[in-house]
């Protein structure tokens, strides 16, 4: 009989079900919030004992659903790397949830809060999914949830560029959506299988014996490009600055912070799991996932830095954060994945933390969101100049944060390539880009502006927006103090994901 803990990545995702299903019953959204965080806060706990479980003993499990015997059952699969993304994915949109909740509570309109966190909770069973499927199909059923879950989320703040926004998200999701079924099909089609490890074997014995070989690459590419586009990839990323820069805080540190991840991780997983790296690169999937990644890295620093609106600079600087992510899994290496994953959690606790403090910020300069007018808005919000200070300078890449640590794995990943030179370069470049627009950010809101400016930006303030956030301000010390343990006790971190990429 299995360990009970061996349940738990199933609870979670059930837990998360329920609690969507259950949201659209309350009268009130105030209810709806408080019962989602309590369920997001049971899944963190779930996930960090899932996590110690499977750390302690070194392995990896399976559980299967359903009474249909494996190759034609549906499963779930837990390691070291799943239960570490989940246990900090959940723990994100907790505090993401109470960072943000003032604004949230604010845009969304009183009888649709309720429906709201329903999307929050079907993102939350979404991204869990995407994470622990051990099944290729299932993974398909839950990116279109999330597609219709972050629509709704961006869709929220009910005006027009909102939703100009939302449907060009929709139309850019739903064509990565129909490009990944695509290889989907192709490759069922010539393997016979749904389920990753027996479609792994099957693919194994195609590379072996060289047949099918254009098939086979062209299902990777359409499965990897489909992924790509819903994750933002360079070039495919032009929808993410209007939906992400317009959604209410909430919705920006979600989509941001965690919804790109969820099909990060399951490009990722298909690709050790079902393909193998070294079919990857043999095929040449991984020169071009490189090559967009290396060119996201700059041309989102470039689109960062052409903005004056805080929440769209954010937004193209995920461009560029998504970008490194890329580029370490077009190393096509180990450590490039270890340096890829352990970025995805850096840039899952930065990127909830700079937009709910951008949120804070602009609330108490009368939800002014050009950075002239949000001139020392950082002495209003201690704790919000603070914050976005600390997201700022990681992202940067500073020593004892955890973006320089991240940047270190990933130099350290390109020196045994032979592609040294340019992702050396590419980092150096980007590194002083992310300066050029996030050092004039952090002067902006630290920098006392005139007195009848101040005047100015404060008339359209409300005693409301200037009162103290005490949701706020735990959420982003919790956030803060996060960034500081990845970058100073990172080892044991990157530890788990070394061994997780093992078992994957």
């Amino acid at each position: 009989m299995r360990p009970f803990v061996e349940n738990f990545p199933f609870f979670c995702i059930f837990l998360a079900l329920v609690a969507g299903i259950l949201s659209a019953t309350f009268r009130s959204g105030r209810a709806a919030y408080r019962m989602t965080l309590a369920v997001t806060g049971a899944i963190a706990v779930l996930s960090a004992l899932t996590l110690r479980y499977v750390v302690e003993g070194g392995l990896s499990f399976g559980y299967t659903m359903g009474r249909f015997p494996i190759p034609l059952g549906n499963a779930i699969r837990c390691g070291p790397l799943q239960a570490l993304l989940c246990t900090v994915f959940a723990g994100v949109l907790l505090f993401a949830l109470v960072g943000g909740s003032r604004d949230l509570f604010h845009d969304v309109l009183p009888e649709k809060q309720r429906f709201y966190f329903v999307m929050v909770n079907l993102t939350d069973a979404a991204l869990l999914s995407l994470v622990y499927t051990n099944d290729a199909f299932t993974g398909y059923v839950f990116i279109e949830i999330s597609t219709i879950a972050a629509c709704a989320l961006v869709m929220a703040k009910d005006n027009g560029p909102n939703l100009i926004a939302t449907i060009r998200y929709l139309f850019m999701s739903l064509m990565g959506s129909g490009l990944f079924l695509i290889g989907l099909a192709i490759l069922t089609s010539i393997t016979g299988y749904l389920l990753m490890p027996s479609m792994a074997e099957a693919v194994a014995r195609l590379a072996e014996t060289g047949e099918y070989r254009v098939p086979l690459t062209v299902c990777a590419g359409l499965m990897v490009t489909g992924l790509g586009i819903k994750s933002a990839m360079f070039p495919f990323h032009l929808w993410l600055p209007d939906a992400h820069g317009g959604a209410t805080t909430a919705s920006s540190a979600l989509l941001s912070g965690l919804v790109l991840k969820g099909y990060i991780v399951l490009m990722m997983t298909l690709m050790v799991r079902v393909f193998s790296m070294e079919l990857m690169v043999e095929l040449g999937v991984t020169n071009v996932v490189l090559l967009f990644g290396l060119l996201g890295m700059i041309f989102g620093s470039l689109g960062a830095m052409r903005e004056y609106h805080v929440k769209r600079m954010l937004a193209y600087s995920s461009v560029a954060q998504i970008g490194y992510i890329f580029m370490g899994i077009g190393l096509g290496s180990a450590a490039g994945l270890v340096a890829s994953c352990f970025h995805i959690l850096v840039h899952a606790c930065c990127k909830p933390l700079l937009f709910c403090c951008a949120g804070r910020l602009s609330a108490v300069s009368g939800h002014h969101r050009s950075l002239k007018n949000l001139r020392g808005s950082a002495y209003r919000d201690i704790a919000a100049g603070v914050g976005f200070t600390v997201g700022s300078l990681s992202m940067i890449g500073i020593p004892l944060f955890g973006g320089f640590v991240s940047k270190l794995y990933f130099a350290s990943a390109s020196l045994p390539t032979n592609r040294t030179a340019v992702t050396l370069l590419t980092i150096a470049l980007s590194t002083v880009l992310n300066a050029l627009y996030y050092i004039p950010a952090l002067l902006s809101i630290w920098m006392r502006p005139d007195p009848a400016d101040e005047r100015a930006v404060l008339a359209d303030a409300t005693p409301e927006m200037l009162a103290f956030d005490r949701p706020f301000t735990a959420a982003a010390a919790v956030f803060t103090a996060s960034i500081f343990i990845l970058g100073i006790f990172y080892h044991p971190i990157t530890d788990i994901i070394e061994a997780g990429i093992r078992l994957i």
